[in-house]
């Protein structure tokens, strides 16, 4: 068995170099960029007015001065500032060179064309030309877009972006005892789950899923599904065949050529995981139980999917403390299901009691996932500890 640290980095070289596509940015949002993008004007192009009130020369201030013109949005003032004289001024308006101050309408008296400032002003309320972005700024690569970027793309005057293909992923259930979800299960059969599971995960990871038909306890069925996965950049598996988890998946990957990368890894739950590329698909075997599934997908699927679009693979661990004692750790790496509550400095985490890796229900209650080292010593309450979130993003 291997680390997950050393089953993280195998997989994560499973991803080959992101495909590009060029995108309006009515279509962007939410997209990973791939190449920067640079911005095509200085905003903002003037020196602006932060607010409402009056341009005028700061050491002119302590004496009557003249009103001269009027400096608006969209219509600036072409006049020649003079010593002695202001001009009315509205937010985001162009400020004259000559005039290095702005002061807002409540701290002057106004008697006709004469202005008197009755308060100091404190900072000038003048927005600098390229204080925002100036041309040939760039956005960065490897991020997300945000509403934000792309407001901010907008204002570059960038009408269009690069971005990440999203990743095919062909999801893969296997197994004589399962049925789809709405149908009646007959006598030793259940609901397929994991599929619907893992595919959610792959959409939230950015990729587009297709469950495949559930591939039934035989090499024939199996060699079926995988022509009709052959043209995904992922291939994932679930489970396997009941003579023993992977073992039929694991026969008909071999005979397509498969490279693996690794079979099993230290760690609880999802012990049974496989890894490799089959052609010019990467493949991920995933465990049949439906935490460990889960589990692996988030620790493993969901990293590589963001690694193929050229994004940070995620899944930053947290600090909390515990609410309560827990006992010490045995030889495999464990991510347990967990409580999170508030609290003073840290939340405080308590991992559920029951760690069944079938039970859905409490992957389902969990808000996130309690690291423990292999062999960690006993940890009492009030100690910090490492989890990963599974609410709210990583």
């Amino acid at each position: 068995m291997i680390t997950v640290e050393d089953a993280l980095s195998r997989v994560l070289a499973l991803a080959e170099s992101a495909d590009g596509e060029v995108l309006s940015l009515e279509q962007a949002a939410g997209r990973a960029l791939l190449a920067p993008a640079t911005a095509q004007l200085t905003q903002p192009p003037f020196d602006a007015a932060a607010m409402d009130g009056y341009a005028l020369r700061a050491q002119d201030i302590g004496q009557s001065l003249r009103v001269i013109g009027e400096s608006a949005a969209g219509h600036p003032w072409t006049g020649q500032p003079a010593p002695g004289t202001a001009i009315r001024i509205f937010t985001g308006a162009p400020v004259p060179a000559g005039y290095d101050q702005v002061v807002m309408q409540e701290m002057t008296r106004r008697d006709g064309e004469m202005l008197t400032v009755t308060e100091p002003p404190r900072g000038s309320h003048i927005r600098p030309r390229g204080g925002d972005f100036a041309l040939g700024d760039s956005l960065a690569p490897g991020r997300l877009l945000t509403a934000a970027d792309i407001g901010l793309l907008a204002a570059m005057n960038i009408p269009e972006v690069t971005v990440a293909r999203r990743p095919s992923v062909a999801i893969l259930a296997g197994g004589d005892e399962l049925v789809r979800p709405g149908q009646t299960p007959k006598e030793g059969q259940i609901i397929s789950s994991n599929d619907l599971a893992i595919a959610a995960l792959a959409t939230e990871a950015g990729a587009l899923p297709t469950i495949l038909p559930i591939a039934r306890d035989s090499l024939e069925s199996l060699r079926d599904r995988f022509r009709q996965a052959a043209t995904a950049d992922l291939i994932v598996t679930i489970g396997g065949a009941s003579v023993g988890d992977h073992d039929l998946i694991a026969r008909v990957a071999e005979e397509l050529g498969m490279e693996r990368a690794f079979y099993k890894l230290a760690m609880r739950p999802g012990k049974p995981l496989m890894a490799g590329r089959i052609g010019r698909s990467a493949m991920l075997g995933l465990p049949g139980n439906p935490v460990s599934a889960i589990t692996c997908g988030i620790l493993f699927m969901q990293p590589l999917i963001r690694r193929m679009q050229g994004l940070p693979v995620g899944n930053r661990l947290h600090r909390a403390r515990l609410a309560i004692d827990i006992p010490a750790e045995g030889d495999r790496q464990h991510y347990l299901r967990a409580r999170l509550e508030p609290g003073g400095d840290l939340p405080a985490i308590a991992p559920f009691e029951d760690q069944d890796s079938a039970k859905l229900s409490l992957m389902s209650q969990a808000d996130a996932l309690l690291f423990r080292p292999a062999h960690d010593a006993p940890r009492g309450a009030g100690e910090i500890v490492d989890y990963l979130p599974l609410r709210g993003g990583n």
